[in-house]
């Protein structure tokens, strides 16, 4: 969790003064607080009061950013998602990595965080559960997911990009439907990575002719 930091010019009582945060800052320290909160406390105890608390800002410095709690965990819900995808993607950029082990950990990264039903995604979508704005942003993270999937695998990959996306869009409806039955215990974890990485490595061959 971000703090204000402290500035370089005393106040009258010797204290430093605090540092003002840009408005992306201090949301990005309101969205520090607020996952801590959803791993320490539990999403239903995150409420703008209380976030505000924690942070040590104003309630309408919370409300200002967030409106509603609605808000606040619709935004959260995103954030976690799109931090975690960015993290993957960054580290599968790094060195050299065959089609095997890609596929391998792409396809185990994706059912993971499905089987992981204690995780703070999960949490905070439970709180959601209903809404309109959860189903509007789960496919907008969808969405993000395809990209991701693209931006992997393209260096393997000899479609033509337009075909590479188009695959990459069953294949992450390939990923939740597999995710779905795994949280109903119709699979393992094992047998659904398994599954989804031959699904992974077979979208990407080139049809003959």
């Amino acid at each position: 969790m971000r703090g204000d930091g402290v500035g370089g010019r005393e106040g009258a009582a010797g204290r430093a003064a605090p540092r003002r945060l840009s408005k992306a800052d201090r949301r990005r320290q309101l969205l520090d607080t607020a996952l801590l909160i959803v791993r320490e406390e539990g999403a239903d105890r995150l409420t703008l009061g209380h976030l505000a608390a924690r942070a040590g800002v104003s309630k309408p410095v919370a409300y200002d950013h967030f409106g509603t709690r609605s808000g606040l965990l619709i935004e959260l819900y995103r954030w976690i998602d799109t931090e975690r995808v960015n993290a993957f993607r960054d580290a599968m950029a790094v060195g050299e990595r065959s089609l095997g082990e890609c596929v391998r950990l792409l396809a185990d990264a994706y059912i993971h965080c499905a089987a992981d039903r204690t995780d703070e995604f999960h949490a905070v979508g439970a709180a959601l559960a209903g809404s309109e704005e959860k189903a509007a942003v789960f496919q907008e993270l969808l969405d993000n997911c395809v990209r991701m999937f693209v931006s992997v695998l393209s260096p393997h990959s000899t479609l033509p990009p337009a075909e590479l996306e188009r695959r990459c869009i069953g294949l992450v409806g390939a990923g939740e439907a597999l995710s779905a039955a795994l949280v109903r215990g119709s699979l393992t974890e094992a047998e659904a990575v398994r599954a989804f990485a031959s699904m992974i490595e077979g979208g990407l061959r080139t049809p003959p002719g």
